[in-house]
């Protein structure tokens, strides 16, 4: 009689038991059921939220001028100015991103200790790729035309070149030596662009002390190929010009772009023109890029992105932080481009949210 109420009893609890972990089971289900339903529920927002992430400006942290943007192999790159005294602007660091919104830092892709003729003041990078290799412009030494206090300045510098096997480098010295070195056209060796044109020819066009020249480059970037009359170079400077050009071609059309003001202060600004020719002539047609008191001041030195086989365009360009007391204080920004229907330029907003995600 006991044995049967013992198993009766027994059976209760396993009865029980087994009732029990059906219902932890069933609350598992449930709860798993609840995560599932709210995954799916939640995916649309995140992709909607990954779709209207924007960048932010400045895009990055730190002190940077005369920004390069450009696209290398699928990924956007841009190559700045460090922002500093002239003493300890002795490196470049460049900026990796393969959506316009999460960027990597790429720590001293070049120094004065790989540019052994370099020692201070090395500004506005410019970048490009030809078959497999990646040569880097960039300008050093901020060389003078005229005596100093009077003493004669006759430090070696100007434009040089670096070449790498990557962008990210590591760049080696192209030539051991400055390409431009000297002022032709009383342009200041400094803010190269290169350029190639629809017939594949490389282009050179840089500027300083308020004049814009251009040379073709040879086909191994050691130098330049003269022009029929034996120039170098070509004097190109538009009206208003002060410095930092950099050119595209849109519809068939040459855009050039060039910095005006001073570079220290609010004055600083963008402006354009257009020609049928890489050579110009380039007529001023408007300023583009200026101080917005609500935002920044001192925005330019700017160069252009454009999306491949599409008409969506970016400006890469640096601006001043309100306030700001330090003439060094300049951060790199990338806003939108627009253009009217008859090819001119609108005015381009600066904004703190920067560009959405690619």
């Amino acid at each position: 009689m006991n044995k049967i109420i013992q198993y009766a009893s027994t059976t209760k609890h396993l009865i029980f038991i087994e009732r029990l972990n059906c219902s932890k089971s069933l609350f598992q289900l449930q709860r798993l059921g609840l995560a599932l339903l709210f995954l799916v529920v939640s995916l649309p927002n995140l992709s909607a939220q990954s779709a209207t992430q924007k960048s932010g400006n400045p895009i990055v942290d730190g002190w940077y001028a005369d920004p390069e943007g450009v696209i290398l192999d699928g990924k956007f790159w841009v190559f700045p100015t460090y922002s500093a005294k002239y003493r300890e602007q002795v490196f470049m660091d460049a900026f990796s991103s393969t959506d316009m919104v999460n960027w990597e830092k790429h720590p001293s892709v070049i120094d004065t200790s790989i540019i052994k003729w370099a020692h201070m003041a090395m500004w506005a990078p410019s970048i490009i790729k030809k078959e497999d290799q990646y040569f880097l412009f960039f300008s050093a030494n901020d060389i003078q035309s005229k005596a100093r206090n009077g003493v004669k300045n006759d430090t070696l510098g100007g434009i040089g070149v670096a070449v790498a096997n990557r962008p990210e480098g590591p760049y080696k010295d192209h030539l051991g030596k400055p390409l431009i070195n000297q002022f032709y056209n009383n342009a200041q060796p400094i803010d190269q662009y290169v350029f190639q044109d629809k017939d594949l020819q490389y282009y050179i066009i840089y500027g300083g002390w308020g004049k814009c020249n251009i040379g073709k480059l040879n086909e191994d970037f050691t130098g330049l190929t003269p022009f029929p009359n034996g120039d170098l170079v070509r004097d190109v400077t538009p009206k208003g010009y002060v410095e930092g050009p950099t050119m595209f071609i849109r519809n068939g059309k040459y855009y050039l772009m060039w910095s005006e003001g001073g570079w220290t202060n609010g004055t600083y600004k963008v402006a354009y023109g257009v020609s049928d020719s890489v050579f110009g002539p380039f007529e001023r047609q408007a300023a583009i890029l200026e101080a917005d008191e609500s935002i920044a001041t001192g925005a330019g030195h700017n160069s252009v992105i454009n999306i491949p086989n599409t008409d969506e365009w970016y400006m890469v360009y640096h601006r001043r932080p309100i306030p700001n007391e330090d003439r060094d204080h300049r951060v790199t920004c990338i806003d939108r481009l627009y253009f009217n229907e008859d090819g001119s330029i609108k005015s381009v907003k600066m904004t703190f949210e920067g560009v959405r995600v690619k």
